[in-house]
């Protein structure tokens, strides 16, 4: 059988993540004539797994790092194309896909 693999999206969802990495900026919007602060994220980024399907009831998971959001789509994308005959490693997977891909922008922890 032939492993197959999905991300899962489940972050980072908090705006303090966001606010401790320096990747937000003040913003404004209007609401009934009034002006009200907000605060803009100026990089988005996604964080969360890859489900790694192999056939079993559950399957397994990879922990995956957060990443540039566009960088996760393009990710994502290529791996709902790629299967192998046996279950590789993040590393593996990323250095096939950067191969033909530009590069994953890893968030700077």
């Amino acid at each position: 059988m032939k492993i197959r693999y999905s991300t899962n999206w489940m972050g980072p969802i908090s705006i303090d993540w966001y606010k401790q990495r320096g990747l937000t900026k003040p913003g404004f919007m209007t609401f009934k004539d009034q002006v009200i602060e907000t605060v803009e994220i100026t990089e988005s980024y996604s964080a969360g797994r890859i489900d790694v399907r192999d056939g079993s009831d559950y399957g397994d998971e990879i922990s995956l790092p957060p990443m540039r959001s566009d960088d996760w789509h393009t990710f994502s994308e290529w791996l709902e194309t790629f299967e192998t005959d046996d279950v590789w490693t993040l590393d593996q997977l990323v250095e096939l896909y950067e191969r033909a891909n530009p590069k994953i922008r890893w968030s700077k922890e």
